[in-house]
């Protein structure tokens, strides 16, 4: 069996020089005083000298700017002090032409044969490209920040500002106590595209009016914000539902079109007149309200009326909506919802839907305006797999107790 001589091991000064030349790392010695003593050319090229015995005898004072050279001494006066070796430390390199490079350093003390510390040495490679990335991810992150930070400052500004366009105050009529109003917000986000307003439009008629704006946060803010200054300026028109939304209607096309904000507005505006209690409704594709009934049943407010519910809000041009009238008996309620009342789930994802919330409303009826919201509410929840409302939820209405002295 042949047998191959064993290579002979070049000597220890051959292995050197061949890393100080080929390493592209930068490769250097110092003597106490912080000078050069020998340097491999990457680190010569990295100085700018044209050889690595042109550095010999610098120091860092002679290539970087002051700030960086007088860290970098400092770092190797305390190895020389202590012993204690710098590693992989991340070095900011300040040139006098301005220009910046970053460096990852490990640092040593230079021990002579007896173990005396006569210097130090060192190798540091180039990360700038790498590092400039990372202070860009991290411009980046703070730019993010700040952005998110502005908008949730947007949003809560703009959640303050639409509680002052939930009702303050609600109509009074001549005698008191023959109608109550009330109206509820469960909200999910600070901001809400759930609209109610309670108006009095003369001495013995009232109008209550709720829509929903689909999507979410400030979108569906500016939609509500819209709705509300349009009510304000269509207000001739209140004393006929039918007429008010489409007027509305005509008025919000072209907002929404200019802005391009694709909004879908559902709503429903009701009249009550309080001397008869008659109350004039039109719809505009938002869910029928409840009429609660001599205090022991519940149906759709359009049952029996033949109502043809119009379209939604700012979607057709000539859309017409229908003005339906129905007389209440003393003690009826009527309450409007929006559609984050029935859309709960519960955990096979089964929705609770508008069957379940007729139902739970004829158990409801009779009660006080009051007892009626909490009583539909608990039930959807008590539904819900969470627990909680997963659209915001706004309940407005009105109960009838007689007609006005």
């Amino acid at each position: 069996m042949n047998q191959t001589e064993p290579t002979a091991v070049p000597d220890h000064q051959f292995l050197f020089e061949n890393l100080m030349g080929n390493l592209t790392d930068a490769i250097y010695f110092k003597d106490l005083e912080s000078r050069f003593i020998r340097v491999n050319k990457a680190c010569a090229d990295k100085h700018r000298w044209h050889s690595p015995e042109a550095i010999i005898g610098k120091t860092d004072f002679d290539t970087f700017t002051r700030e960086h050279a007088e860290k970098a001494f400092a770092d190797e006066q305390r190895i020389i002090q202590t012993g204690e070796p710098l590693d992989s430390v991340e070095e900011r390199e300040t040139w006098p032409d301005g220009s910046v490079t970053w460096a990852s350093t490990i640092k040593m003390p230079l021990r002579d044969e007896s173990g005396r510390i006569v210097g130090t040495f060192g190798i540091s490679r180039d990360i700038t490209e790498h590092k400039l990335a990372e202070l860009r991810a991290l411009r980046y992150s703070d730019e993010i920040r700040s952005i998110k930070e502005e908008m949730e400052n947007d949003v809560r500004m703009a959640g303050q500002l639409q509680k002052n366009f939930a009702p303050g105050a609600y109509p009074s009529f001549a005698g008191g106590g023959c109608v109550d109003f009330l109206h509820r917000f469960n909200l999910n986000r600070q901001v809400s595209g759930d609209y109610c307003a309670i108006t009095q439009i003369s001495d013995h008629e009232a109008g209550v009016f709720l829509c929903d704006i689909g999507g979410a946060g400030v979108r569906a803010a500016l939609g509500t914000a819209l709705v509300r200054g349009i009510m304000q300026e269509i207000g001739p028109n209140a004393a006929d539902p039918g007429a008010f939304l489409a007027r509305m209607n005509g008025l919000l096309l072209p907002l929404i079109n200019q802005e391009g904000l694709s909004l879908d507005v559902t709503a429903c505006y009701i009249v009550l007149d309080a001397r008869s209690g008659t109350v004039r409704f039109a719809n505009a594709g938002h869910p029928m309200p409840i009429h609660f009934h001599d205090g022991h049943s519940a149906k759709w407010l359009r049952e029996g009326c033949g109502l043809c519910i119009g379209d939604p809000l700012g979607l057709n041009a000539g859309s017409a909506y229908t003005t339906v009238e129905r007389r209440l008996e003393p003690n009826d309620a009527v309450v409007l919802f929006t559609d984050g009342l029935y859309s709960v789930c519960n955990n096979l994802q089964d929705p609770y839907g508008k069957k379940r919330l007729l139902d739970s409303a004829h158990s409801l009826a009779g009660e006080p305006l009051q007892d009626i919201f909490d009583g539909l509410e608990n039930d959807a929840l008590a539904f819900a797999k969470e627990r909680r409302f997963s659209d915001d939820v706004c309940l407005v209405g009105f109960q009838f107790h007689r007609p006005m002295d």
